[in-house]
């Protein structure tokens, strides 16, 4: 289903939304407290802004009475696009953010990958894949860094541990190619990076990639990736432990000018091993 298609199949889901709510003589913030969102949320539900999580839509079916209508379509929506269904919603986030932060404490993030460092991880993850799988997946992943090229862009800050710039993913050619992008995203004033250095020692937040995201007339959302998972969290309490460890990082992480210096160093580093090999 190309993109624009999918978005008007989302918008026919948020006019069934809106029709039958107003069917069941419920306004939006009545039928986000028996969803449990807020009305601000079902009302971007209806004008297709932003899409609900799959409990959402089961909670939609129940109290609006619709025998699974809405289950179904989010399922067939979410199948039919490039990104795996936990990671689907974050994607549409992305693209609605007014700013990211960014924490990865070993791969470097999606929005920052090239295109070699993207298939090197895909082929490790699949190895047995054909080349048409493999393609497919880098281009859905290359598709989502066009957001930092917009005019409207968020703004975006990312910390990486030291550990990021030391795992040859692909080899050295293509770190050290990745490592330049990086660099050339920071000091073209695309982005805000720091690193986390191996003397830090001990940091909240060690194992898992954490996405947080701001919005202009929503509250911000948390989420943290493993392997082949992910968990969306936009409950106030759990989010703001996740903005405070945060902030931790950025404190004891290297400042921006010193963190670029790093970065650029082990790019020459990777460089002369390649041209070694």
């Amino acid at each position: 289903m190309a993109n624009g298609s999918r978005q008007a199949a989302w918008e026919f889901f948020g006019a069934e939304l809106k029709r039958r709510r107003e069917n069941a003589a419920l306004t939006q913030s009545e039928l986000g407290i028996l969803v449990f969102v807020s009305g601000g949320y079902i009302g971007q539900f209806e004008q297709a802004i932003r899409k609900p999580q799959a409990d959402v839509a089961q909670r939609l079916d129940t109290v609006l009475q619709t025998d699974g209508f809405f289950e179904r379509l989010w399922k067939k929506l979410i199948k039919e696009q490039p990104y795996d269904a936990y990671f689907a919603h974050v994607v549409e986030l992305e693209r609605l953010a007014t700013a990211i932060y960014q924490w990865a404490p070993s791969v470097v993030p999606g929005l920052l990958q090239t295109r070699e460092y993207a298939q090197a991880m895909f082929l490790a993850g699949n190895p047995l894949a054909n080349d048409e799988y493999i393609e497919e997946l880098v281009s859905a992943r290359m598709d989502r860094t066009k957001i930092l090229k917009d005019a409207t862009r968020p703004v975006y800050w990312t910390l990486l541990h030291e550990t990021t710039l030391r795992i040859p993913v692909g080899g050295p050619a293509v770190m050290a190619r990745q490592l330049e992008h990086i660099a050339t995203l920071t000091r073209g004033r695309k982005m805000v990076l720091q690193v986390l250095p191996f003397s830090a020692g001990a940091h909240p937040e060690m194992g898992k990639l954490m996405t947080l995201m701001e919005f202009e007339d929503a509250p911000p959302t948390v989420y943290t990736e493993g392997v082949s998972s992910g968990s969306l969290l936009d409950e106030p309490a759990v989010a703001k432990r996740k903005w405070a460890s945060y902030d931790l990082l950025r404190a004891a992480a290297l400042s921006p000018e010193a963190s670029l210096a790093l970065l650029e160093s082990a790019a020459e580093d990777y460089r002369r091993c390649a041209s070694t090999t």
